[in-house]
């Protein structure tokens, strides 16, 4: 019962049947994920972790990098709900888009998507301790 709820929890969520998808073309980057999605780093590992918990992924840390990918030997529901989704997902929009973009995200390489991801980061966190200038007021 435990691993039927974990799966159908772990589908509930468009971003991580979004990576169960994209994850068809092989082993990615976590920054490679965070790319195609567009989601905040932390966000992105939760969604990770869910998708872990239910055994539709595995992942692998290399140093510090972590890398994704579909099970090899999944548990036989797990290998099925993967299957099932392939099947009735390979034809949705969103999915098609999503590999035209992992194509090109693909082409480079993960150090510099991280780096790209990194100096975007710290460009909005700038921008967010930036205080606007307070308009004195007059003592008159």
């Amino acid at each position: 019962m435990q691993d039927f709820l974990s799966i159908t929890k772990a589908l509930s969520d468009e971003n991580r049947v979004r990576v169960l998808m994209a994850l068809n073309v092989g082993e990615l980057c976590v920054c490679q994920i965070i790319e195609l999605l567009n989601l905040a780093p932390s966000t992105v590992s939760k969604h990770m972790s869910i998708l872990k918990q239910a055994r539709l992924v595995e992942g692998e840390k290399n140093g510090k990098w972590v890398y994704y990918r579909l099970p090899g030997g999944a548990p036989r529901a797990a290998a099925e709900a993967i299957e099932w989704a392939k099947r009735h997902l390979v034809s949705e929009a969103t999915i098609k888009r999503d590999a035209k973009n992992l194509r090109a995200i693909i082409k480079q390489h993960p150090v510099e998507v991280c780096k790209k991801q990194k100096a975007s980061r710290a460009t909005r966190t700038a921008g967010d301790r930036a205080v606007a200038p307070v308009a004195s007021r007059g003592t008159g």
